[in-house]
């Protein structure tokens, strides 16, 4: 079974949204690979994007759903709803739990003991007095697997998460420069990171989800650096058409590609960062500047360095100086 339902009681914050919610209706929808998304870490010259970005994107799919859903159960019964999936503040995880649908994990994640880590959630809000289902107890227990793996330290206690160090946020959300420090840790995760969700023993329930629309673009399960670091803003578009990295934009894209590409060691990546050194975005130069520091050796780096005195930038100067220490 690929779809899950499960029913809370009225929390305080949905009344903010609509005051006259008497029940909410949470959704899990499997999305689990069918294989081991961690393998792709082993392929330096290739990109990692996490499981749920790789096939369509989510939000219109069970979007969709659940206002067919939601109109079906609205002539049947005269009632009002309304539906959300990622697109109002809305705490869907907590709500989940509350309901029985699963227990946020000590990665701060859902967990299902029928899906293990790999669902997507919607919630839907009616004024229908739906019997409650029972809130799901926590079965992480002593483990800290999902702690332990994360390759940025991004947990500072069981159950809390630092996102600034979180490599989901920092490759999709965060705009500027990724911080230094936290690079070299990142290796060639490009869009997401799934490692504390896969490690999860639960996961040993999870089966392969059924949603065509959600299964993995083969184009998407481990593509080549190289090609990704050619891409222009049209042919990125074109790329990722219907995808959740489509909203992250070219620039930080290629931003990410480029920290993949300073990880790999792989001298042959050189010329593409060379390349993008003479980039539009300066975003992108900066991260071209870092790759090539990590690729060439000093002398290399040293003469490609001659190419810093034309740059206007604060940001990238400030990219030079550091490779240059």
């Amino acid at each position: 079974m690929d779809w899950l339902a499960t029913t809370s009681e009225r929390r305080e914050d949905p009344r903010i949204l609509w005051p006259e919610v008497k029940r909410i209706v949470t959704f899990g929808l499997n999305y689990g690979p069918d294989e081991n998304p961690l393998s792709v870490l082993q392929q330096k010259e290739h990109g990692g994007i996490s499981v749920y970005a790789r096939g369509d994107d989510y939000h219109d799919l069970i979007k969709g759903k659940l206002k067919r859903l939601g109109q079906w159960l609205g002539s049947q019964t005269q009632s009002e709803l309304k539906v959300f999936v990622d697109t109002a503040p809305v705490m869907e995880k907590p709500l989940a739990e509350a309901a029985g649908l699963g227990w946020q994990g000590k990665h701060t994640n859902l967990v299902s003991r029928a899906h293990g880590s790999w669902l997507f959630l919607g919630v839907l809000f009616t004024n229908l007095e739906l019997p409650p289902d029972e809130k799901e107890a926590d079965h992480c227990g002593t483990c800290r697997n999902c702690l332990d793996v994360c390759p940025t330290a991004a947990f500072p206690a069981p159950y809390q998460l630092d996102a600034r160090r979180c490599i989901s946020y920092l490759t999709i959300e965060h705009k500027g420069p990724i911080p230094f420090e936290l690079r070299a840790l990142m290796g060639n995760r490009i869009y997401g990171c799934d490692d504390c969700l896969a490690v999860c023993p639960w996961n040993k329930f999870a089966q392969a989800g059924h949603e065509a629309r959600l299964s993995a673009r083969d184009e998407n399960r481990a593509p080549a650096l190289r090609e990704l670091a050619r891409l222009d803003d049209a042919e990125f578009r074109m790329r990722f058409t219907k995808s959740p990295v489509k909203r992250t934009g070219r620039e930080r894209f290629i931003r990410n590609v480029l920290i993949a590409i300073g990880n790999s060691g792989s001298a042959s990546l050189v010329p593409e960062a060379s390349r993008l050194l003479n980039d539009p975005s300066p975003l992108i130069r900066g991260a071209a500047v870092w790759a090539l520091s990590r690729l060439l050796p000093k002398n290399e780096f040293l003469s490609v360095a001659e190419i810093r005195a034309q740059e206007k930038d604060a940001s990238v100067m400030e990219e030079w100086n550091q490779a240059l220490a």
